[in-house]
């Protein structure tokens, strides 16, 4: 299997995975997955594909993540890692599509608009 970088995006997060045949080692940006993610949350987020596929422990993971917090960065490699085991199985599809690890989440921050403080709140409005 030659190395194919997936990418994975949630809001300003993009991550690039990228999986090969091991004992289940995962890096992310050069660190241990445990101390690049220390939420336990997050990390059974980032674990969830390799679950639903039982393919916990065959794939080295490396991913390269930027951009947003903890929990998009999550969700990015999520995607990228679920992206990645249809590449290399595409009948993992059938498992994957319906429990959402497909599904690009699209919801952004919205811009702020001029004369108002945030993107939806105003200021104060005085009659008088």
């Amino acid at each position: 299997m030659t190395d194919q970088i997936f990418v994975g995006r949630r809001k300003t997060s993009v991550a690039r995975v990228i999986l090969r045949s091991g004992s289940g080692k995962i890096t992310v940006n050069g660190h241990e997955f445990e101390a690049a993610f220390p939420m336990l949350l997050s990390r059974e987020d980032i674990l969830a594909p390799l679950k639903l596929t039982e393919n916990e422990g065959v794939y080295d993971i490396s991913a390269n993540v930027n951009g947003g917090g903890t929990t998009g960065q999550a969700q990015a490699i999520r995607l990228g890692i679920a992206r990645a085991l249809i590449s290399i199985n595409p009948e993992f599809r059938a498992k994957l599509k319906p429990e959402g690890m497909l599904t690009r989440d699209p919801r952004m921050v919205e811009r702020k608009k001029y004369g108002q403080p945030k993107a939806r709140k105003r200021f104060q409005f005085s009659k008088r």
